[in-house]
């Protein structure tokens, strides 16, 4: 295993501060804050260290309160709301010293066989025929700031291959808010489907507000946007594996009121709808 994917497995894997107590270190990418992914999965880690491992997350839904502290440990707090026959409730309260920074809502089930439909996966090109994010970004790297150079220059624990044109990252032209992601771990994962399922947590929090910000001819560059989650939700629907390709399908079908929404699918190579996403975010312009 990569060390940097091993640094992510302990990163979300918590400290055990009570029965259901977890405190959480904060990974700095670059951008001077936390990242909400890092708190998604540590809040679904926390969750599931509760339950029987004989149940696994079928949803979640957070709220993002305020942004956190980098420098300052994350305390986990988990409630255990309900424990029934097939189905086990969890909420998850991240707190800082300046108050609780996010809010999470987790149903976990025990495995059984029911119905089964499932939208089909759109034609996509194979991951192997894409450039990598580096190779993307190859053109503009010198044109970055130094802090946002750092962070595409470091080792990644995720290799990620977008089939959408290269986009001019600081004239960017407007397009259809979609996106086609193909993403997994650079490394082999153990056979743990919690862990699977966190990691994954993690990663959904990539490029679904830069999808809504598509057909605006804008990115997370502009120095008039102000940008943050507000919430995210999460369904797991069938088995799966970060450490094997996974296609993240985007789309943005609104944007009102300083705020944009985004939603997606995520399916393995061979065609199984393994998840569900959503989020909305402040877009806010500023003068």
């Amino acid at each position: 295993m990569s060390n940097v994917v091993g640094e992510l497995i302990d990163l979300l894997a918590l400290e055990r501060r009570g029965t259901d107590a977890f405190r959480g270190r904060s990974q700095d990418l670059g951008w001077g804050r936390i990242f909400g992914g890092q708190v998604l999965g540590q809040a679904l880690s926390a969750a599931a260290q509760t339950v029987p491992s004989d149940r696994h997350v079928h949803s979640l839904h957070a709220y993002f309160l305020r942004l956190g502290d980098l420098s300052i440990p994350i305390e986990y707090e988990v409630d255990r709301i309900r424990d029934g026959g097939s189905f086990t409730t969890r909420r998850v309260v991240a707190r800082q010293p300046s108050g609780a920074i996010f809010t999470m809502a987790a149903s976990f089930q025990l495995e059984e066989p029911g119905l089964e439909h499932q939208d089909e996966m759109p034609d996509a090109p194979p991951p192997e025929s894409l450039p990598t994010e580096r190779e993307r970004m190859a053109s503009f790297v010198a044109l970055l700031p130094d802090y946002v150079r750092t962070t595409f220059d470091a080792e990644r624990p995720f290799e990620i291959r977008t089939a959408d044109p290269v986009e001019d990252l600081f004239h960017p032209a407007p397009r259809a808010p979609r996106r086609l992601m193909w993403m997994r771990a650079v490394a082999p994962l153990p056979d743990d489907p919690a862990l699977h399922r966190y990691l994954l947590a993690y990663l959904s929090d990539y490029a679904l507000m830069a999808t809504a910000l598509a057909p605006h001819g804008l990115t997370w560059l502009e120095p008039s946007l102000q940008l943050a989650s507000i919430d995210h939700a999460m369904w797991f629907h069938r088995p799966l594996r970060v450490d094997e390709w996974l296609l993240h399908v985007v789309d943005s079908p609104n944007a009102s009121g300083a705020r944009g929404f985004a939603r997606g699918r995520i399916f393995t190579r061979d065609g199984r709808l393994v998840a569900s996403t959503a989020q909305e975010g402040l877009m806010r312009r500023r003068d």
